[in-house]
């Protein structure tokens, strides 16, 4: 499903070209991640792994394929892209086949390039963007420090970020528990001390990913949460049920305790569709309540996807943005969630990346 100027995984024949005449074609990295997925369902052993590899790499590749190949310049630019599986994207950008209806778990993803693009033709959208609201360090299952977030975030421009490491219910993401996250706020105190005494202007908030039942309790001891500044409630479990799931969303959000429902529906690139809501009602709840809905921007996730978020906008309901970066070259992904916002015609003043810190600290409280 195609929102606003943002195209998500393309259906259909592609457009024709303007440039090159209404007989001539142009396959986008959407288009050609699932002509990829499909073609690694007829494959076997390694070249299937390695055609779904080149299915959600193209969701993340920086450019147009079609843009490099239009240039002279070679495919194998691309991640996960060698010479069997670049020959065959050359040929279907030569003769563009017709690309069939996304299958319900690969529907609805935006890609990188596409995103940036969209962010390119309304500059204003990442120029006035001040943070990403939930990544992941050492204290978790991330790769890099609380200070090497900051750092590279500070890099990007922005002046806060979350860091939303996992609570002590999911071990199998090294999950902590109230005790960790006591020493974890000590380090960021430090961290936000050692970055404002060398100038770097950037601040990181006290925060949780914290998991949820399918009952949309949380794993954590109250008092330990009413020392963080920002909590997302998660659900990690039973995503793949088919009945209405609408009473868990209304409990997590009833939850005093959460401030953020992250990656709401809880579906992943080509694995699972993810749940299923009365979604206008549970927007409308979040709305009521004051609370705020993600946008998850991790290629894989992008949850809400774009035809969730024109829901929230209509609910009235508040946007949070976060990449759910594991490591600095993540980070950049926040251009997806952005312009999947602006894609839904979101206004700025619903998301949360666009108020100060200080403003952010003071909605969360107002949700205790």
């Amino acid at each position: 499903m195609s929102t606003g100027c943002l195209p998500a995984s393309g259906t259909g024949r592609p457009s024709p070209s303007r440039a090159s005449g209404p007989e001539y074609v142009v396959l986008t990295n959407a288009h050609l991640s699932e002509l990829l997925a499909l073609r690694a369902g007829r494959a076997d052993g390694h070249f299937a792994i390695a055609l779904r590899r080149a299915s959600r790499a193209a969701l993340i590749w920086p450019e147009e394929a079609a843009a490099l190949a239009a240039a002279g310049r070679s495919l194998a630019e691309l991640e996960s892209i060698g010479p069997k599986i670049g020959a065959m994207i050359a040929a279907w950008l030569r003769e563009p086949p017709e690309v069939p209806e996304p299958a319900p778990s690969r529907r609805g993803f935006t890609t990188y390039a596409a995103a940036r693009a969209a962010l390119d033709a309304s500059p204003e959208w990442r120029r006035e963007l001040r943070g990403d609201l939930q990544m992941h360090t050492t204290w978790s299952d991330g790769v890099a420090t609380v200070e090497e977030m900051a750092r590279a975030c500070a890099a990007m421009g922005h002046a806060y970020i979350a860091v939303t490491d996992h609570s002590k219910g999911l071990k199998i993401a090294g999950g902590r528990d109230e005790e960790a996250f006591a020493r974890q706020g000590d380090e960021i105190a430090r961290v936000n001390a050692r970055l404002g005494r060398e100038g770097v202007a950037i601040r990181v908030l006290r925060s949780i990913e914290m998991n949820l039942s399918p009952q949309g309790a949380g794993d954590m001891h109250p008092g330990a949460l009413e020392r963080l500044e920002l909590v997302l409630g998660s659900f990690h479990s039973q995503l793949r049920k088919e009945e209405d799931q609408t009473a868990r969303y209304l409990a997590a959000l009833r939850n005093p305790h959460v401030d953020v429902l992250g990656h709401p529906r809880g579906r992943k690139y080509d694995d699972r569709v993810g749940l299923s809501a009365d979604w206008p009602a549970v927007f409308a709840e979040a709305a009521r309540l004051g609370k705020a809905v993600e946008i998850d921007a991790y290629p894989d996730r992008q949850d809400l996807a774009p035809d969730l978020v024109a829901l929230a906008r209509d609910a009235g309901a508040t946007i949070s943005i976060g990449t759910d970066a594991h490591g600095p070259g993540e980070l950049a992904f926040i251009d997806i969630g952005v312009a999947i916002a602006l894609g839904a015609g979101v206004p700025r003043e619903r998301i949360l990346n666009y108020r100060s810190a200080d403003e952010i600290v003071a909605w969360a409280a107002s949700n205790a």
